[in-house]
């Protein structure tokens, strides 16, 4: 499964054009840009899986930082704030990464 099986390529590709400078970074906006907040949540959890590259059930801080290049290959790397931030805003339980609910509850909210 890819992403754009389930995101169109436009979608993406503008989603990932609005944060190209570094620090403009918004998981709102950026999930709302791409129509992953539009998307039931089968498709979110969908999306997560492909998000977490090593299967560990969860989204840690290393893989965070390249968020934007599982999107689009060569796009940047999030920067050590916005990596924090994302973590923090999603992260309810505080044990350091996104598990699969945390994820679906902060795209889908």
């Amino acid at each position: 499964m890819s992403l754009t099986s389930i995101l169109s390529a436009e979608a993406i590709e503008n989603a990932v054009k609005d944060c190209q400078a570094p620090e403009t970074f918004c998981y709102k906006k950026f999930f709302q840009l791409c129509g992953l907040s539009s998307k039931t949540p089968q498709e979110v959890k969908d999306v997560f899986q492909i998000l977490d590259e090593d299967n560990s059930g969860f989204i840690e801080e290393s893989e965070l930082k390249y968020f934007l290049q599982r999107f689009v290959p060569g796009a940047r790397t999030l920067t050590e704030a916005e990596t924090k931030n994302f973590i923090s805003a999603a992260d309810d339980d505080s044990d350091g990464k996104i598990g699969v609910e945390e994820f679906q509850a902060m795209v889908l909210s």
